[in-house]
């Protein structure tokens, strides 16, 4: 889940990309494909106003939870904005920094 994301298309449809849901080792040769985007069904008032969100303050909606009840699969998602280029900067010297200790070059 963790390269995932959410978005809507042109016909208002809301679709999660990048997903993986490994095959269930019991299938048959028709299990399903593990990464191919899955439409998520919402109403299209919610639909409306995440749409009107996630633009106006350029947010990018990822998933955050996954549950399972009964045959249905509930995904929780979230908006969130993304990293600046100088906090990545950060914490790639921070995990170089980590890297070269556990590594003994220090």
């Amino acid at each position: 889940m963790t390269e995932a994301y959410i978005s809507i298309d042109r016909n208002g449809e809301v679709w999660v990309h990048n997903m993986r849901i490994p095959h269930y080792e019991f299938g048959n040769r028709q299990n399903h494909e593990e990464s191919r985007p899955r439409k998520l069904l919402l109403h299209k008032k919610e639909i409306a106003k995440l749409d009107l969100e996630a633009r106006a303050k350029g947010l990018t909606m990822v998933p955050t939870a996954l549950m399972f009840k009964g045959a249905r699969v509930k995904l929780e998602f979230a908006l969130a904005k993304g990293k600046k280029l100088h906090d990545k900067r950060q914490d790639m010297a921070k995990k170089d920094a980590q890297r070269k200790i556990r590594q003994g070059d220090y």
